[in-house]
């Protein structure tokens, strides 16, 4: 089959990660398929068609997608408990009945929420899931769901966990709290600053996906890979965004950044009238356990993971937020 010939359907492709997959696929020379929202489109991207079919509208929607091989589920509700219980379930089902109606493989990104407060250092793909906090239930609940529906052959799935995305736009860690005060001399991080955790540039961990489509007849009916991303600590966030201040003018020197700490008392008290703060609270633990992503599977599916240097990366997605000039051209990148 002819990579040039494939065809994916991005559904949720006007999300951060939903627009970054539709442009790493279109850039491998996929045909890409991009959904949205009945009445909304997206930027003119080459290979890219975009399909405004609300996601439930399984006939027309695989109408717009026939041929596709792969289904990418980029759809998230609202960020708390509320639309998570409503939403992900019946979002999770449509993206499961438009793969099956197309005889394609489901990729779903996760994250690390399913192992739970007492997760170990080290992650695998066999690592025991035991959250029991309401996101890393509904995160095992998902993909439980999703294994049961590759049972009777008539798709496939496979899973891509990895940390806390940053990069190619707003709503992230990075834009909502650690750099919001950037140009005042200014950053808060929401943990201690010596823990090492997990972070996915998203255009990297959106080349990951097309690779991992490419080489997709070579795992199971279901399966899971973990994407490594950048472990870093916040010294070495800081470390960049310090180099970065000095030189925009925003710190005297690269030792003038002033680093706050997030005042999570006071998240979970407004959380009692702001949901999704009070769904934010519920995940402090992931700022002070260290854990990594264990990538050995997926290295030898793919070979090396796909890898911007991290300062490269941080001042890419500062530029994204409007914060620093162009970068230099994602395509430059191997």
């Amino acid at each position: 089959m002819s990579i040039a010939a494939s065809t994916v359907l991005i559904l949720g492709a006007r999300g951060r990660l939903g627009l970054a997959a539709a442009r790493a696929f279109a850039q491998a020379g996929w045909q890409v398929r991009a959904q949205v929202r009945p009445g909304a489109s997206g930027p003119a991207v080459p290979g890219v068609q975009w399909v405004a079919i609300a996601p439930q509208d399984t006939p027309a929607l695989a109408a717009a997608a026939q041929g596709a091989q792969v289904v990418v589920h980029a759809m998230n509700p609202a960020y708390t408990h509320k639309a998570w219980r409503k939403e992900a379930p019946m979002l999770m089902d449509a993206a499961i009945e438009v793969t099956r109606t197309l005889g394609a493989t489901l990729m779903l990104p996760g994250s690390v929420y399913n192992y739970g407060r007492a997760m170990p250092p080290v992650l695998r793909e066999d690592t025991p899931q035991t959250a029991l906090d309401f996101k890393g239930r509904m995160r095992i609940h998902l993909e439980q769901r999703l294994q049961a529906a590759t049972r009777d052959g008539t798709m496939r799935a496979v899973v891509l966990r990895a940390g806390d995305y940053f990069g190619s736009g707003v709503g992230s860690w990075l834009d909502q709290s650690i750099a919001k005060d950037l140009p005042k001399g200014r950053v808060t991080w929401p943990g201690p600053l010596d823990i090492s955790r997990p972070w996915a540039y998203l255009p990297d961990l959106a080349r990951t996906l097309v690779r991992v489509a490419e080489a997709r007849h070579r795992l199971s009916a279901f399966d899971t890979l973990h994407f490594a991303g950048h472990q870093v600590t916040a010294h070495q966030w800081v470390q960049v965004l310090s180099v970065v201040a000095a030189e925009q003018g925003w710190a005297a020197d690269a030792q003038a950044l002033r680093v706050g700490r997030l005042p999570w008392p006071l998240l979970r008290m407004a959380g009692l009238v702001v949901p999704h703060l009070a769904a934010l609270a519920d995940m402090r633990y992931l700022w002070s356990t260290p854990h990594r992503l264990d990538n050995t599977r997926l290295a030898a599916l793919i070979g090396e993971e796909p890898h911007t240097p991290f300062e490269q990366a941080v001042r890419r997605a500062l530029h994204d937020l409007g914060l620093l000039a162009p970068a230099l051209p994602q395509a430059t990148l191997a």
